[in-house]
């Protein structure tokens, strides 16, 4: 048996199936035969197609990067260092992106049946083929012919993450929730990691193409002498703080009505800690964190018609990390909950989580999608494709995703960091944000499809 028979058709291992065309529920248990008749019907099994070329792209070993290297690469950038940049997305999007094509595979046959995990394997399959043929990047015509392929394959993939949430949640039955949320911890690091490596290309040439770019004198005259391409070298946690919590103000008070009394947000501590990092993704995180504790202090009861008390933020400083500290009065996680926090397929009210989902067709993971509709989009990322969701759905406060936590979560561990919560039911929350302040450390991903990396 060929590797490619190997993994493209694990099913075909199983004594109980003779042939592609056997139902997949007839290779299960009773108990699970009426749960996959039903994944089986509602979807159009994926087209697995033997593939040599996934062979050889899945054997190729990721790079990792940092922020520091993304830095240094970019700072001072020629016509040469463009175009190596360029062969570097080339090379390394397929890489990634063959590694999960490879550890979806590998799933069993009817949880792959399923249509939205089934939608993102083929959007990543067309991806993967599309990049694979890209040939070497010898010029700047060349170059602006790829970031359209890149720009394009950005929008197109926006409905992964609701994609994925929504699959997860509907295959709870047919797999172990350690193993469902591991899957889905490995696809957004990969996903967050693609993404950077894309995103920062474009950004890139943006600059390059910029009239004011002067690569080798008058650095003065950069308007954006304190960004790398996606990376701004001075980050302010306090600002960002600031600027996030005013958004949600806005999101809450247009979804309660302009009377409702909002907690103050008290900013302590380092203020005028500075650090290397991706804007957007800390704001989405610190954009989470507080959208939950204002709306957690609001719905007491106990504090309508009084001025609610105050979300308190600490920002320390040490020579290795910035910690945030984020801290409310509101009420505490329930018991119910806790145990679940960080799991994208486990917890309470799941079906209601489905159904709000299935209201969200893009998720990008920017503080853009916490926006009320109508809000000002003039400083949107340019690179995302044109889809947050500000211009679809408000996420108004009975849209409960349910992956809020754990997207941040992910989004905190992928440069090094950590987040942590600490509940005190009846009282409030405590959420601990570490962020590596040098910007030195590798990206965390999964490097190898799981099955090959045994």
């Amino acid at each position: 048996m060929s590797m490619a028979t190997r993994y493209i058709a694990p099913w075909l291992r199983s004594p109980c199936c003779e042939s592609l065309t056997r139902a997949p529920s007839q290779c299960l248990s009773p108990l699970r035969h009426k749960r996959a008749t039903h994944a089986a019907a509602v979807a159009h099994p994926p087209a697995w197609r033997p593939s040599s070329a996934l062979d050889e792209w899945v054997q190729r070993e990721a790079r990792p990067i940092s922020l520091r290297r993304l830095t240094f690469f970019g700072r001072t950038l020629t016509e040469s260092r463009l175009l190596d940049g360029a062969n570097y997305c080339r090379l390394e999007l397929p890489t990634r992106i063959a590694h999960r094509l490879r550890d979806i595979q590998t799933l069993p046959y009817v949880v792959v049946a399923n249509p939205h995990l089934a939608h993102v394997y083929e959007q990543y399959l067309s991806a993967f083929e599309r990049f694979r043929r890209v040939p070497e990047i010898r010029t700047l015509d060349d170059n602006e012919r790829y970031c359209k392929i890149l720009q394009e394959t950005l929008t197109e993939h926006a409905t992964v993450i609701p994609r994925l949430a929504l699959g997860v949640l509907e295959v709870r039955g047919l797999m172990r929730p350690e193993e469902t949320d591991k899957f889905m911890n490995t696809m957004l690091r990969s996903r967050i990691s693609r993404r950077v490596i894309a995103e920062q290309h474009l950004a890139l040439t943006d600059t390059f193409n910029s009239p004011w770019h002067f690569p080798h004198n008058q650095p003065e005259h950069d308007p954006h002498i304190d960004t790398v391409g996606e990376i701004f070298l001075k980050c302010n946690a306090k600002e960002i703080v600031e600027r996030c919590g005013n958004t949600t103000q806005e999101l809450i008070k247009a979804a309660y009505g302009s009377n409702v009394q909002l907690p103050d947000i008290r900013v302590e501590g380092h203020l005028d800690a500075t650090f290397p990092y991706i804007q957007s993704h800390l704001e989405y995180i610190i954009g989470e964190l507080i959208r939950n504790s204002i709306q957690a202090v609001i719905e007491q009861r106990k504090y309508d018609g009084a001025k609610p008390p105050p979300i308190e933020v600490l920002i320390c400083e040490t020579s290795q990390h910035v910690i945030i500290r984020i801290s409310d009065q509101g009420g505490g996680i329930s018991n119910e909950i806790l145990p679940h926090l960080w799991s994208f397929s486990k917890g309470p009210r799941l079906q209601k989580r489905q159904q709000n989902l299935a209201r969200v067709p893009k998720l990008l993971g920017t503080l853009q999608e916490l926006k009320i509709p109508g809000a000002d989009s003039k400083n949107h990322d340019k690179h995302d494709g044109g889809s947050s969701l500000s211009s679809l759905t408000s996420r108004p406060p009975d849209l409960r995703l349910g992956i809020g936590l754990p997207m941040s979560r992910v989004y905190a561990e992928y440069w090094a960091g950590s987040l942590e919560i600490h509940s005190l039911e009846g009282f409030g929350v405590d959420a601990f944000l570490q962020i590596s302040k040098l910007g030195n450390k590798d990206e965390r991903l999964t490097t190898r499809a799981s099955m090959d990396a045994i």
